[in-house]
C-alpha cells in the first residue's frame, strides 16, 4: 500500500514537471532562442566538441560574468562558445542561470551546429562560425508595452543609458522610470557604443507611447520600465497584457491541476481508510 509521503512526494515531482516556470528564478525566464539550419550528426566530433564547450560555459561561470571559448573538432573544424550574465548578478546567480541555459538549449536547438539562448539573467551561444568580436545589430526580439504617455523621464533615461562610452552594462532611473543597457564583452567599446544607439533608437521608435520596452539586437540589448513607485537602482519590468493572459491561462490550468490533486488526494485517503477497516475484520 502507498504511504501518504509517498504520494505526497509524486504529487510535487508531478507539477514540478508540469509547471517548471514556477519553480524558476525570475533571471531565469527566457526572452528569445535561436538556431542555426546546419546540423551535426550524432556521435561525431562535433558533438563532442561543442559538450566540451557547453561545459566550459558552466564550469566559467562560476568564477566570471563573461567568457567565451574556442574548442577544435578532429575534422579540422572549430566550436565557438560564449557566455555573459547581466552586470549585476551574483557569482552564484550567474552559474546557475548559465546551467539553466546550457540545460534549456539542447531541448530548442537539438543537434544544430549553432544556437543561442536569452534568459532574463544570462546569455549562452555557440556556432561554427566564427562569431566573437563581430559587431552584429540585427533584431533578434523586440517587444513594447500598451500605449501609454511614458513622459520625458523616459527619453531621459535611455538618452544617459546611451551615453556610457564603452561600459558594457549600466542602469539608470529618473522619477518612475528604469532601464538597462548591455553590451557583450567581446564588442569593443566603440563598438559597444554604436550598438547601443542602434537598440536605443530603435527603442525610442518603436515603442514611443509604452510604458515599459525591450530591444535585444544581436550584440546587445537596452530595456526600460515605467513602475509605480520611484525608479530604484535595479530594473524589472512590469508583466505585458500578454503576459498577463499567460499568466491568466497558467492559472486557469494551475486551478485545474490543483483540483486533481485535491480528488487524487482524497482518493488515497479513501483506499487507505478502506484498508485499514479491512485489516481491522481480518483481525477479527
Amino acid at each position: 500500500m502507498m504511504r501518504w509521503g509517498e504520494a505526497l512526494r509524486i504529487l510535487c515531482v508531478l507539477f514540478i514537471s508540469i509547471f517548471p516556470e514556477l519553480s524558476t528564478c525570475s533571471w531565469e525566464s527566457m526572452i528569445y532562442v535561436g538556431c542555426t539550419q546546419a546540423k551535426y550528426n550524432p556521435g561525431s566530433p562535433y558533438e563532442s566538441s561543442l559538450n566540451s564547450v557547453l561545459a566550459s560555459l558552466v564550469n566559467s561561470a562560476s568564477i566570471s560574468n563573461y567568457n567565451n571559448f574556442k574548442i577544435p573538432t578532429d575534422t579540422n573544424g572549430v566550436v565557438y562558445g560564449l557566455f555573459q550574465c547581466r552586470g549585476d548578478l551574483s557569482s552564484s546567480d550567474c552559474h546557475s542561470c548559465v546551467a539553466n541555459a546550457v540545460s534549456r538549449i539542447g531541448s530548442y536547438c537539438m543537434g544544430t551546429c549553432g544556437g543561442a539562448l536569452q534568459l532574463d539573467g544570462c546569455f549562452i551561444k555557440y556556432d561554427n562560425a566564427s562569431f566573437v568580436g563581430a559587431l552584429d545589430k540585427t533584431v533578434v526580439s523586440s517587444k513594447c508595452g500598451p500605449p501609454s504617455a511614458a513622459g520625458q523621464e523616459r527619453d531621459a533615461v535611455l538618452a544617459y543609458l546611451g551615453g556610457g562610452e564603452g561600459q558594457y552594462f549600466r542602469v539608470g532611473g529618473s522619477g518612475k522610470v528604469q532601464g538597462v543597457v548591455q553590451c557583450e564583452q567581446d564588442l569593443s567599446g566603440g563598438q559597444c557604443d554604436e550598438c547601443l544607439s542602434e537598440a536605443i533608437q530603435r527603442l525610442r521608435t518603436q515603442c514611443a507611447t509604452s510604458p515599459w520596452g525591450d530591444m535585444f539586437l544581436a550584440k546587445c540589448y537596452a530595456r526600460y520600465s515605467v513602475s509605480q513607485t520611484q525608479a530604484a537602482t535595479g530594473y524589472a519590468r512590469p508583466s505585458s497584457e500578454s503576459e498577463r493572459d499567460e499568466n491568466d491561462e497558467t492559472e486557469k490550468t494551475l486551478a485545474l491541476f490543483i483540483g486533481i490533486i485535491a480528488g487524487v488526494t482524497m482518493l488515497i485517503v479513501f483506499i487507505s481508510f478502506l484498508s485499514k477497516s479491512l485489516q481491522r475484520k481480518d483481525g477479527m
